[in-house]
């Protein structure tokens, strides 16, 4: 069993910036890819920007530029740097990890999700 722990979330003006970090806990053989969703009211979950064990990372298109991706695979974390914010990026953001469990069965974790709010 594996726990994603999210913080960073809050209010920030347009133009500002925010970290986000997940952390993984728990027992597995290995963390492969990790990412970070977003769900804005009334909209369905989408992908902002996802990262594998070795470093590649991609993004939505319209975040890119603006949020970058990383994470450090001895501290089972990952990271979603946001600048520039826009109002349009106000959603609450999801951490995703593909996991390897000890029997070597794939499993797909989330976490409970952290409010990030663009206003001025």
């Amino acid at each position: 069993q594996v726990q994603l722990v999210e913080s960073g979330g809050g209010l920030v003006q347009p133009g500002g910036s925010l970290r986000l970090s997940c952390a993984a806990s728990g027992s597995f053989f290995r963390i492969n890819a990790m990412g970070w969703y977003r769900q804005a009211p009334g909209k369905e979950r989408e992908l902002a920007a996802a990262i594998t064990r070795s470093g590649h990372s991609i993004y939505a298109d319209s975040v890119k530029g603006r949020f970058t991706i990383s994470r450090d695979n001895a501290k089972n974390t990952v990271y979603l740097q946001m600048n520039s914010l826009k109002p349009e990026d106000t959603a609450v953001y999801y951490c995703n990890a593909a996991v390897t469990d000890w029997d070597q069965t794939a499993t797909n974790y989330w976490g409970q999700g952290t409010p990030v709010t663009v206003s001025s």
